[in-house]
């Protein structure tokens, strides 16, 4: 593989591209030493999803080979891969606007706040987190609107010298995606939206939607504690566990390596953590068998792993520059008020994640640095558009994926019957299903539904 890195300059503003500052979009091409010039096709745009994840690194890790859970070999054999980080993100002028301490102080704060004394503290909290974003970026946070990320990627499809976008995008990615296609439908090769957003929904519709799908998600993780018990410690009742592990830790934390408390706050991070892949579900399993002996390592390693939080106590941007287009992209978001009151509805639909996902939304319910919200429409005059869903998938729950067809008018489904967020190339099916589309241009039979292994 030869691995070649670059920048493409882009307005601050697409619809003043001509005015104001420019920022560069740092990129990567890889291109296989096995492609053939004949055979090449283009180039494969990377989207890893967040909003904040580096498409640079995703590009680094899909060409390390089918056996690490990369790209197949068909496909690097006739795309150059090309990962990028969107603005704001990692490399490319990243926000950069929450304290080391307050994010440690958020994310180990109460995730289900019952009092009013404790909910105005988890609220504070998320307020001072807020205002610093807008006093250190002011107007200038509606940059790093997903509409004017989507542009971007069409400067990048030019820079690469593709006449037509061929993009593989997951989660957040699956909006960037559909946000680009219908900008711009004319430029469009071939979309593979895994793991979808659905544009149509509110704030608080994709708030509620993600504690649907991860409430699933464990009641899925629990039902192979009870089929797997040598690999789940905590069975026959790990939900039981679980719940007993957060209720603890509300009043007596165990204190971790490194000096912090496994507060409720972190011990909620490391299980949301781990519903991300079924892999995970077994270090969720030791963690919390750990945690009741006394030991906080485990949970620790799956908070700090979600969260991007260093040794040394330092962060990436993530959590930055997830707040910042979140909040910019949303115009609606609930006021204070109105998520006290979701709050104790959730809570009743979704015993575990319901809460945690309404008071979540509040450094939105704070924000002062603009508002920029996506387009939710048809891509008029884009060929047919692969989106991918996976009944299992806790982030982006699989009843958006008809949605976000629908939406786009020239979507079609394509299934994983499994579990964890995103599915390509998770297994054989949806592997040559994908491929075939990427390749040939040719869509899976309608319908089509890939089994679990």
């Amino acid at each position: 593989m030869a691995y070649h890195c670059a920048t493409v300059q882009v307005p601050e503003d697409w619809a003043k591209p001509d005015a104001g500052k420019k920022y560069d979009i740092s990129m990567i091409r890889i291109r296989s030493s096995k492609q053939k010039a004949s055979e090449r096709i283009g180039s494969l745009l990377l989207n890893p999803g967040g909003p904040g994840g580096s498409g640079v690194d995703l590009a680094v890790y899909l060409t390390f080979g089918e056996k690490l859970g990369g790209l197949p070999t068909e496909i690097t054999d006739r795309f150059d891969i090309v990962g990028f980080d969107p603005r704001g993100i990692n490399r490319s002028s990243p926000v950069k606007c929450i304290d080391a301490k307050d994010q440690d102080a958020s994310f180990a704060a109460d995730p289900d706040p019952v009092s009013q004394a404790e909910f105005d503290t988890v609220a504070a909290i998320s307020k001072k987190i807020a205002d610093g974003c807008a006093k250190k970026y002011g107007e200038d946070l509606t940059d790093f609107a997903t509409e004017q990320a989507a542009r971007d990627v069409d400067a990048l499809r030019a820079a690469v010298g593709d006449e037509k976008l061929t993009y593989l995008g997951y989660s957040y990615g699956t909006l960037l995606g559909a946000t680009y296609a219908q900008l711009f439908p004319q430029n469009v090769r071939a979309l593979v939206l895994d793991g979808a957003v659905d544009p149509t929904e509110t704030f608080t519709q994709g708030s509620e939607q993600q504690a649907k799908g991860f409430e699933r998600a464990f009641t899925n993780f629990t039902k192979w504690c009870t089929t797997e018990p040598s690999r789940c410690p905590i069975a026959p009742d790990a939900q039981g566990a679980v719940t007993d592990a957060l209720a603890k830790a509300e009043t007596s934390p165990v204190r971790g390596p490194d000096g912090r408390d496994a507060t409720a706050g972190w011990v909620f991070l490391g299980l949301i953590s781990s519903l991300y892949t079924e892999s995970g579900w077994a270090d969720l399993a030791n963690a919390i068998d750990d945690l009741q002996a006394g030991d906080a390592t485990g949970i620790f390693e799956l908070a700090d792993q979600y969260a991007e939080r260093e040794p040394d106590g330092t962060y990436s941007n993530l959590f930055d520059a997830n707040l910042t287009v979140n909040c910019v992209d949303n115009e609606k978001a609930p006021g204070v008020a109105g998520i006290r009151k979701l709050q104790g509805e959730w809570r009743s639909k979704y015993p575990l994640f319901g809460a945690p996902m309404a008071v979540g939304m509040l450094p939105c319910a704070y924000w002062g640095g603009g508002r920029d919200p996506y387009p939710a429409g048809e891509a008029k005059g884009a060929p047919p558009i692969l989106v991918v869903g996976t009944t299992g998938d806790p982030a982006t729950p699989y009843e958006n994926t008809a949605d976000l067809a629908k939406m786009l008018g020239v979507g079609q489904v394509l299934t994983w019957e499994g579990e964890g967020h995103t599915a390509y190339p998770s297994t054989t099916c949806i592997k040559d299903a994908v491929d075939r589309y990427l390749l040939d241009l040719k869509m899976p039979p309608e319908g089509l539904r890939c089994p679990p292994k």
